[in-house]
């Protein structure tokens, strides 16, 4: 019991560090402008948000809500006084780092399942950032929602690379996702991402996707 709590204990502090680098490593490529200020935010929603999908194989259920609330008291800090400026550096109203923070924790609440669990986190950390990525990158097309510019190619991507997600979810867990329920699980999330404002489908995308797949 001893031995599982270290290993437990050491898992846990590694997670920590780990994270901790990532945000340092993004924080000095912004700074020394290195990297596009959205490109860097996103760099950081991609590979934070990728590792934290992957917890439930090595850590408990509870460790990943303790991380949960310990990051959204970090965020939270940051924020306020402009700690990480990377992560905060996009110019339009958001919280989305605190929500993101808040689903870390909240898809614990409604599943115990790993893949599910890992299936949920990367539809925000994968189908999100690279949407956006895209998005600065080709959107020269867009449109309006709520007065937020969005881009065709960038929703593309969320649609796409979301049922990517689900598809090798599908494999991975063996769980014989029908096709056309993958497609519109896919579909609703990238509608849920294009009005969800102020960074709310950071939260609302993950528990959606989680949701779903509960239920099928």
């Amino acid at each position: 019991m001893e031995i599982a709590y270290n290993v437990g204990m050491i898992a846990l502090v590694l997670t920590v560090l780990a994270v901790f680098l990532m945000l340092l490593g993004s924080e000095f490529w912004w700074r020394r402008h290195i990297m596009h200020s959205e490109f860097s935010r996103k760099f950081i929603h991609i590979t934070v948000g990728s590792f934290v999908a992957f917890w439930p194989f090595y850590l408990s259920w509870n460790q990943i809500r303790l991380l949960s609330l310990s990051f959204l008291v970090v965020v939270g800090i940051s924020k306020y006084f402009r700690l990480f400026r990377a992560i905060h550096s996009v110019q339009r109203p958001t919280i989305g780092e605190l929500y993101f923070a808040l689903a870390v924790g909240a898809v614990t609440l409604l599943t115990h399942d790993k893949w599910i669990y890992m299936a949920s986190l990367l539809q925000m950390s994968l189908a999100d950032g690279f949407a956006a990525v895209m998005g600065v990158r080709f959107g020269k097309q867009s449109y309006l929602v709520f007065s937020h510019r969005k881009s065709f190619i960038g929703s593309l991507t969320f649609f796409v690379v979301s049922l990517a997600i689900l598809i090798s979810y599908t494999n991975l867990a063996a769980a014989h996702l029908n096709p056309f329920f993958m497609i519109g699980a896919a579909a609703l999330v990238a509608v849920i991402e294009n009005f969800a404002v102020a960074g709310l489908d950071n939260l609302v995308v993950p528990i959606v996707i989680a949701l779903l797949l509960i239920n099928h």
